[in-house]
């Protein structure tokens, strides 16, 4: 089964995450998939406007803890590395793709799909849905874009509130907060997505490119910079008891007892 179901219709790729039985999390199969996803979208002339959405219940759970980590040659988690191969080109890509981009979440979006949730350059949500950058509850700091583009969508006080708590925003505190463009109930979030792509699709595109292109220049510090940081600190995280701990509780489904170690 392919980890990524894709359609092309008038003008508008639909793109789905699509392990529904793990709720969508994120594994190196499912970056592979997106990277090539995203380069069939901007070479075929025929795609216009790019939705990203998940199949079931969920957008995406996050990364698959269950699938375990790659290995550094020193044997420890290599987090920085996965980071580069899996992560990072997927949130690039949404970014700096020259078409306008939906993210329609449907469902819960935890940690690494919360900052994929945020790439987007349009963010709607399903009333029911939610964010929750859950990086603090494995002892880690946020990854994939969200320390880079939280603050910029919510300022510093509530960026440092969402993220060091690690609790969940709703659909309608995201919309509030400006994290969401729109929050629709649950059976209207692919007629609303629709005819918002629609409307992008018969729009000007190389319009919508050049405001892409300006708006990526004017961060400081740019994404790419702040994604290898942020690769940099997770990984420095990497061997902590804080971190072994957190990814014990997750998968046997117990709080954790972080110690600061």
């Amino acid at each position: 089964m392919s980890e990524l179901k894709t359609e092309v219709r008038d003008g508008v790729y639909w793109l789905r995450l699509n392990r529904p039985d793990r709720r969508n999390a994120w594994s190196a199969a499912s970056g592979a998939a997106m990277t090539e996803a995203l380069l069939r979208a901007e070479s075929d002339p025929e795609v216009r406007c790019v939705v990203v959405t998940g199949e079931g219940d969920a957008f995406c759970a996050g990364v698959d803890l269950r699938d375990g980590f790659e290995r550094t040659p020193a044997g420890g988690p290599d987090l920085h590395g996965m980071h580069r191969r899996h992560f990072v080109p997927t949130i690039l890509g949404l970014r700096t793709l020259p078409l306008p981009v939906i993210t329609a979440v449907n469902g819960p979006a935890v940690g690494f799909g919360a900052s994929l949730a945020m790439a987007g350059d349009f963010l709607v949500m399903a009333e029911s849905a939610f964010l929750r950058l859950a990086f603090v509850s494995l002892g880690l700091n946020p990854d994939s874009g969200g320390t880079h583009m939280l603050p910029a969508l919510v300022g510093r006080q509530r960026a440092t509130e969402i993220a060091m708590l690690g609790e969940s925003v709703t659909a309608a505190r995201a919309v509030d907060w400006g994290i969401a463009h729109r929050a629709v109930p649950d059976g209207e979030l692919e007629a609303a997505v629709g005819e918002l792509a629609a409307r992008l699709a018969a729009g000007p595109s190389r319009a919508y490119a050049a405001i892409k292109r300006a708006f990526n220049a004017g961060e400081r510090p740019s994404l790419a910079e702040q994604l290898e940081l942020e690769g940099e600190l997770v990984h420095s995280l990497a061997g902590t008891h804080d971190f072994a701990e957190g990814v014990s509780s997750f998968l046997e489904r117990r709080p954790a007892k972080f110690e600061g170690r």
